[in-house]
C-alpha cells in the first residue's frame, strides 16, 4: 500500500475540517445572536463579540487550509518525479480499490467541495444574518404628544447587522416602543417609546439583558 498517498488523503481531510472550523470561529460573533434568539438565552449574544477584530485573519486562515486542502486533492505528484516503486504502489492502490470497493467518503472530492461551499456560507453570515430574525410588527398606537420620548444609547459588542436586528427585535417586543432603529456601524440605538407605559430604565435594563452594553447614553 502507499503510505505516501495515505497520508496525504488524510491530512488533506484534517485541512478540510480545520478550515471549517476557522471558518465558523470567524463568524461566531454573528451566529451567536441567532442561537440566543432561537435558545432563548439572549444574555449570550455577545459572548464572541471580541473575535470581530480577528475576522479578517480567520477567513485568510481558512481559504489557505481549504486551498491547500484542494491543491492536494487535485494536484497530484508529477509523473515525473516518481520511483518505479511509488508508481508500482499506485498500481496496487488502485487494484485494491477496485477489489474493496469504493475508497472513504472523506477522502473524495464532494466531500470537500461541501465543506468548502459550508465553509463559504459561515464566512457569509455576517451578511445575511438579519434573515433569521422575524419582524415585529408594531401596533398602531394613539399616543398623547407629551408621552412619546425619544432616546439614544451607545452600544459596544455590535459587529454586523444580525446583532443590530436582535436588539431591535428584543426592543420592539417591550410594550410601550413604537420604533427602534439599531446601528452597529454608528454603535447606537435610537428609540422612541411612550413614557407613559415604560420607560428610559426599563429599555436599558432590556438592552443591557442580551448581552450587549449601554457604554453611555443621551
Amino acid at each position: 500500500m502507499n503510505k505516501s498517498s495515505d497520508s496525504t488523503k488524510k491530512k488533506t481531510g484534517k485541512f478540510a475540517g480545520a478550515g471549517l472550523l476557522v471558518a465558523i470561529s470567524a463568524s461566531l460573533c454573528c451566529i451567536t445572536p441567532v442561537l440566543a434568539l432561537i435558545s432563548g438565552t439572549s444574555g449570550i449574544a455577545s459572548t464572541f463579540s471580541f473575535m470581530e477584530p480577528f475576522r479578517p485573519y480567520l477567513i485568510a486562515i481558512t481559504i489557505l487550509l481549504l486551498g491547500f486542502a484542494w491543491y492536494q486533492k487535485l494536484i497530484p505528484m508529477a509523473i515525473g518525479t516518481r520511483s518505479t516503486e511509488e508508481i508500482a504502489c499506485a498500481c496496487e492502490d488502485n487494484a485494491s480499490a477496485g477489489k474493496e470497493g469504493k475508497k472513504p467518503f472523506i477522502q473524495t472530492k464532494t466531500f470537500l467541495g461541501i465543506i468548502t461551499i459550508f465553509a463559504a456560507l459561515m464566512l457569509a453570515f455576517p451578511n445575511y444574518a438579519h434573515l433569521f430574525y422575524p419582524k415585529t410588527e408594531k401596533e398602531v398606537m394613539v399616543v398623547a404628544a407629551n408621552n412619546i420620548k425619544e432616546v439614544k444609547f451607545n452600544i459596544s459588542g455590535m459587529t454586523c447587522s444580525g446583532c443590530a436586528e436582535h436588539i431591535e427585535h428584543k426592543v420592539n417586543n417591550l410594550e410601550g416602543v413604537m420604533s427602534s432603529i439599531a446601528s452597529y456601524e454608528k454603535g447606537d440605538i435610537i428609540i422612541q417609546f411612550d413614557s407613559s407605559i415604560t420607560s428610559r430604565e426599563e429599555i436599558e435594563k432590556t438592552i443591557n439583558a442580551t448581552g450587549y452594553t449601554i457604554v453611555n447614553n443621551k
